[in-house]
């Protein structure tokens, strides 16, 4: 008897030990979660913000050098003052207590919630891509001053309204719009403002002139192609944290899922761009060529995480063709002046990337019309593309409109002339070079 009452208390104790060490263990495993997450988010956050470096390149090698200083100074400007604006109000409004259109708690993150502060700060870097991108399409023209004030609207109301919808638990996500990382949210918000930018400013002098009655583009080239491929380099190298980093998580495996299809997405916009180039020029088009590769990393970053290998090479090299002939259209049928194809690499490929959701989703979760899902997921993403577009569409025009005739949205025929460098910063990016000869 004895020895079964002794028993008995040994396994007691036992089970006692094992539920105090599994308790201890589950604790241990969720503290390194946390830790995880907490580095992987982080780092991702830092790869997204040197993406900025990179669209300051790739804008300031396609432009004209009497600009450089300009695009820095606006590159640099959006971001900072994207921050505030996004601290102190896209934030609340993208992310706050929800009634399905935007939110409305949160305001300036208050408090001192490590969790909350890494939240915010991987998602500022997405804001300020959005405003950047609009920059671009805008080159060579636009008032330094007009520039800081748009900048303000797009990454504080702009971007976080239509962002809530579907990233902040809105009305599309209720729906089942899928968009992993951005290629609605981010990059066609920021591509139809540009689009918008553009139509308002007008085209730069000289670029379209008309011989015998008839509307022709003029090729106005940048100054370093060489700066453009390494903002390019830059870009793709950040893409990693834009897209891999929005797994949101340090032990979600599935980054090297979208690590890989973004790559193959990449890889196959720039062959395509190339050889649609080639043939349609002559020559491989190193220009189109970079933007093919961008192209690519646009439609690839809504459906990374729930497409094949294989998919991720169609799409890339479906948005490669589209690029090469948006910069066309755009520039010598609408006659709208974008200098690096901002509205075609970031509103159009955005907007393939957000159908090819609905044609190639793989997923249990998201399962497209190529994998037997039907249309209804195309459906959805159709409806999320263009309600996004029409909100853009009308926000920023209303948003140009207002700046146009209240403060002026373009430089003087001299200044633009002259140079920004020069005529709105009173400096110069390279001097003691001759670089006006062309003025």
């Amino acid at each position: 008897m004895r020895y079964k009452i002794a028993l008995l208390v040994s396994v007691l104790l036992m089970i006692s030990c094992g539920t105090l060490f599994a308790d201890e263990l589950a604790e241990t495993v969720a503290l390194h979660q946390e830790a995880l997450d907490m580095i992987w988010l982080l780092l991702a956050a830092a790869l997204v913000f040197f993406m900025q470096a990179g669209f300051a390149m790739v804008e300031m090698g396609l432009t004209r050098a009497k600009n450089a200083g300009n695009i820095i100074m606006k590159n640099l400007m959006d971001f900072c003052a994207g921050a505030l604006i996004y601290w102190a109000l896209g934030w609340a409004l993208m992310y706050g207590s929800s009634n399905g259109f935007f939110g409305f708690s949160q305001f300036f993150i208050k408090g001192a919630d490590a969790t909350l502060f890494r939240d915010w700060m991987f998602q500022v870097v997405f804001a300020a891509t959005a405003a950047t991108i609009v920059s671009g399409a805008m080159a060579e023209r636009t008032k330094f001053s007009a520039y800081l004030i748009y900048s303000v609207f797009i990454s504080g109301i702009i971007y976080p309204i239509s962002g809530h919808w579907i990233w902040g638990g809105g009305w599309l996500a209720e729906m089942g719009f899928h968009d992993f990382a951005g290629s609605t949210v981010v990059h066609s918000v920021g591509g139809w403002a540009a689009l918008m930018g553009a139509l308002f400013l007008g085209p730069r002098i000289g670029k379209f002139v008309k011989v015998n009655g008839k509307t022709t583009s003029k090729a106005i080239l940048g100054h370093n192609l060489p700066l453009a491929s390494l903002g390019v380099f830059i870009l793709w190298f950040g893409w990693y944290g834009f897209n891999a980093g929005s797994t949101l998580s340090g032990t979600d495996m599935t980054m090297a899922t979208v690590a890989v299809t973004t790559t193959l997405g990449a890889s196959a916009g720039a062959i395509a761009a190339m050889l649609i180039s080639w043939i349609h020029f002559g020559k491989p088009d190193v220009s189109m060529s970079l933007n093919g590769a961008l192209a690519g990393l646009v439609g690839i970053t809504a459906p990374t995480a729930v497409v094949t290998p294989f998919g991720a090479v169609l799409i890339g090299l479906i948005a490669g063709i589209i690029v090469v002939y948006s910069v066309e259209f755009i520039d010598k049928v609408l006659h709208i002046d974008d200098p690096v194809g901002a509205i075609s690499v970031h509103g159009v490929c955005g907007l393939w990337g957000t159908l090819a959701v609905g044609l190639f989703g793989a997923t249990d979760d998201v399962r497209g019309l190529f994998y037997g899902g039907g249309f209804t997921q195309l459906g959805i993403q159709a409806l999320g593309a263009l309600s996004v577009f029409i909100w853009v569409a009308l926000s920023a025009g209303l948003l140009f409109f207002i700046i146009n005739k209240a403060h002026g949205l373009r430089v003087s025929e001299k200044e633009e002339l002259v140079g920004l460098d020069l005529s709105e910063h009173g400096t110069e990016s390279y001097s003691g070079f001759q670089i006006f000869t062309t003025m």
